[in-house]
């Protein structure tokens, strides 16, 4: 275990100024982002919670406390009501190099599960969570899952509990194209299980934690309140993708990339070019889903009630943008991705902004 440290966020002065520029779809390509406006609920401009991350990937809360994970460091981190960032501890093992290292974490039952790429596989693994706010430890219990196929990039790694309590992990192909299509393997995969890591008897292969397959890079899942899940996807040069996703079903990877209206694959309900998207974590608040771009740099807005339908906002304002999601009181929180030697940092990146939205 780390020796906790402790670091001042510099909250500003002033509100980030709002953009307020709403996307049109790409007029290229059959039926990419609708043109119909969405009424988004988004309230004030954000504000930086906390700065001076260090690659962050994934926020996830545990008795209304922020805890973060940070690819390249492997440390989770816990963010105070001051504003400082604790080092809770530092995941032995983690193997950062590319776009592999500590990704996806979730907090369940007085756990946190965290996703991370080792030596030579990806591996879910979770710890138990001690003590109390400003305090929190982490004692590593068990590996829920090992032996996920790792690569330089496409590891996939967001992980999130549903509504029906179960564990759901998206898995990237790890440039192994044909075993998305393959339910033999889990890449190329959203997996469910568990919270030990066991297939439910209700999955929709017997015996197997494949829920959905056909997936070349998922990183982003939520639910809306009616239940249906949603994930959205990097594609290769063509499409990216958000995809409702059911049971048993097949999204076409390699063989379709985006709509493609072909029998036996799902198609997306939308798709962008990836210079305006490469999807990661996405949110819902409300009846609102809220998707972080990083090539893109903006934040999309989808209405689940026209999930074809979409808005920008904040474009090229913050940088990439790795995750979003639901604070404890309803708020939205957006992570920026600028220090993982992909984007160009500013002054104080990478931070955490929080954004109200809602009526």
């Amino acid at each position: 275990m780390q020796m906790p440290t402790a670091r001042r966020a510099r909250m500003p002065g002033v509100l980030l100024a709002l953009a307020l520029l709403t996307a049109c779809g790409t007029s290229d390509g059959p039926a990419s982002t609708s043109t119909t406006a969405v009424s988004t609920p988004v309230g004030d401009a954000p504000r930086t919670v906390v700065d001076g991350l260090d690659a962050p990937w994934s926020v996830a809360f545990h008795e209304g406390v922020a805890l973060i994970s940070e690819r390249d460091t492997g440390r989770i981190l816990e963010l105070g009501a001051d504003g400082r960032t604790r080092e809770v501890t530092t995941v032995a093992g983690v193997e950062a190099s590319g776009e592999g290292g500590l990704l996806g974490i979730a907090v369940h039952d007085g756990y946190l599960y965290a996703y991370y790429t080792a030596a030579d596989e990806n591996r879910v693994e979770r710890f138990r969570i001690g003590g109390a706010p400003g305090g929190f430890t982490l004692a590593r219990v068990e590996a829920i899952l090992a032996g996920i196929p790792s690569a330089w990039n496409h590891n996939g790694g967001r992980i999130a509990f549903g509504p029906d309590g179960m564990l759901y992990v998206t898995t990237g192909d790890a440039g192994r194209r044909d075993d998305a299509q393959d339910r033999n393997s889990v890449a190329g995969k959203i997996l469910r299980m568990t919270p030990e890591g066991k297939a439910p008897q209700d999955n929709p292969f017997p015996g197997s934690l494949v829920y959905s397959y056909g997936h070349r890079n998922p990183q982003g899942l939520a639910w809306a309140g009616d239940g249906t899940m949603y994930a959205a996807e990097f594609g290769q040069d063509t499409w990216d993708e958000l995809n409702i996703i059911e049971p048993g079903k097949n999204y076409g990877w390699p063989q379709v990339e985006g709509i493609a209206g072909r029998s036996g694959f799902v198609d997306p309900v939308q798709q962008w070019d990836p210079d305006d998207a490469s999807p990661s974590g996405i949110a819902i608040v409300g009846d609102t889903l809220f998707i972080a771009n990083l090539r893109g740099e903006r934040l999309r807005v989808v209405s689940t009630a026209h999930p074809d339908t979409a808005e920008e906002r904040f474009t090229r304002e913050f940088g990439r943008l790795r995750d979003v999601a639901r604070a404890p009181d309803g708020s939205l929180w957006i992570l920026t991705n600028n220090t993982d030697g992909r984007g160009r940092p500013a002054d104080g990146d990478d931070r955490i902004l929080r954004l109200r939205v809602g009526n």
